[in-house]
């Protein structure tokens, strides 16, 4: 075999390693420092239906009246929708927003300060799921802090 074959086949393969391993970073969930918190002292401000899926969205009471306020969001916050179908939990998906978070991804990925994570119902990471993805998809809600429930945050009346 020539020194260009060689070349050529370890071309080759450094390509298509260099293709498995981005596709399987897509796929999967990143490690990221969204932690779960304790669901119980978030305030439910809004649920939605997807069909067979319902989700309730909650987050702290200081996130919604900064919200309110016209206040940006403190750091420290979570926002969590918890994913229920057939009348229990199935998931949960995290947003917790940390001091200079944003500087942990390149420009093109930041969503300001937030960081996302999946939760499997027992409250361990699901390595399964695609945190990027949902990191693409909310950055399209630049204008209302990346939530695609702000403005059922901004009119949320406490009891």
């Amino acid at each position: 075999m020539s020194v260009n074959n060689i070349l050529k086949t370890f071309g080759a393969a450094a390509f298509v390693a260099t293709t498995v391993l981005m596709v399987g970073m897509q796929v999967h969930a990143e490690p990221t420092r969204a932690t779960m918190p304790d669901i119980d002292k978030l305030v439910h401000y809004t649920t939605v239906n997807r069909g067979e899926v319902t989700e309730h969205i909650m987050t702290t009471r200081e996130a919604i009246e900064a919200v309110k306020a016209g206040q940006p969001i403190p750091n420290g916050t979570h926002v969590a929708l918890v994913d229920y179908r057939d009348g229990k939990v199935f998931r949960y998906f995290i947003m917790e927003k940390g001091e200079n978070w944003g500087q942990d991804y390149d420009e093109n990925r930041r969503t300001a300060d937030w960081q996302f994570q999946w939760f499997k119902p027992d409250g361990t990471i699901n390595m399964d799921e695609n945190t990027a993805r949902c990191q693409r998809c909310h950055t399209s809600r630049s204008d209302r802090d990346f939530l695609y429930t702000f403005n059922e945050m901004r009119r949320f009346e406490f009891e």
